[in-house]
């Protein structure tokens, strides 16, 4: 009898409870992650320019419009313009651009359709009666 409740019951029971805490931490990390977007512009010096494509992540909105961002990523589309790469190319880019951009000009991965369809499925998820968690 012990082991039919334990096999039958709790064992699923705590399987689902698992499943449930496990899809609200991924989506809370989801969440956490913050909108990311790409920003692009055309850096010029000494008679050459190129492209840089800076992929950045939001870290706040300003009332003027302004985001500030954290620089993630950044390339130049003429990789002979400059050699600089990883920590120092951020840094300069970070000289270049300074913390805040234009909230307009940034292309942004994520979409607030996206957000919404997330934490419509975790409230469904909290508050559909499961059969074998008693919750």
């Amino acid at each position: 009898m012990a082991g039919y409740m334990y096999g039958h019951k709790i064992k699923p029971n705590k399987r689902l409870r698992k499943a449930i805490k496990d899809v609200n931490e991924k989506s809370a990390a989801i969440f956490d992650a913050g909108n990311k977007g790409m920003y692009k512009t055309v850096v010029t010096d000494n008679n050459k320019s190129s492209e840089l494509v800076v992929e950045v992540k939001e870290l706040a909105v300003t009332k003027t419009g302004l985001i500030k961002v954290q620089y993630l990523n950044a390339f130049y589309k003429n990789p002979e313009f400059r050699t600089k790469k990883g920590e120092a190319l951020l840094t300069e880019v970070q000289g270049l651009l300074g913390d805040y951009l234009p909230a307009e000009d940034i292309e942004w991965y994520e979409t607030p359709d996206r957000h919404s369809n997330i934490k419509n499925f975790v409230n469904y998820i909290n508050t559909t009666y499961h059969k074998h968690s008693g919750i």
